[in-house]
């Protein structure tokens, strides 16, 4: 059986070797997520106070100046477990997909405010919303052939925006013809 128990942050280690980054602004978001629906997920430990999984909640934590947090601690995973959760942990939550549909019906039964607090962007809202004819209409003056085939494109995006914005990026750029861009 799993039990949660609260720990010093100050006594939390983190991995060495995780390779899931977290930018300053996804930690506001795990932050403000923290402040407005409480610390719902606790940080999983190795027995030993090392964090498997957590480290941006660690980090939002520390951003709200919060003493304790809740972990679960699974010292029953040898190390090999161990490290390999530390990855799966991270990486099947972005194979998930979007039923997009659904998503819209929830993001407007939403106040405006709140939106942001569901870990989507303005931008990523307007996008799922509007997709990109707004932008198509916007570039219906230029010769998309002769102005931008001979340019290089490239799209810079947040990591964690990249996978939901491909599908649309790559429909935008079929329909100006494109072959030169790279997403980023």
């Amino acid at each position: 059986m799993l039990k949660i128990v609260y720990k010093s942050i100050d006594d939390l280690i983190p991995y060495v070797n995780n390779s899931r980054t977290h930018s300053e602004q996804q930690i506001i978001q795990i932050a403000s997520s923290i402040k407005e629906f409480g610390f719902t997920n606790p940080v999983l430990t190795d027995g030993e106070n090392g964090i498997i999984a957590g480290h941006g909640r660690v980090l939002a934590a520390r951003k709200l100046d919060l003493k304790e947090v809740p972990t679960i601690d699974l010292k029953h995973l040898n190390e090999t477990q161990r490290r390999a959760y530390i990855i799966a942990d991270n990486k099947l939550a972005l194979n998930a997909g979007w039923d997009e549909e659904i998503l819209k019906i929830e993001l407007e039964s939403l106040p405006a405010f709140e939106t942001e607090l569901t870990g989507f962007s303005a931008e990523e809202i307007n996008l799922l919303f509007n997709g990109w004819d707004s932008d198509i209409e916007r570039m219906s003056d230029i010769d998309a052939q002769d102005s931008l085939s001979k340019e290089r494109i490239i799209i810079k995006c947040d990591p964690d925006e990249k996978e939901f914005l491909w599908e649309k990026i790559t429909n935008l750029v079929d329909s100006l013809g494109l072959d030169n861009v790279e997403v980023s």
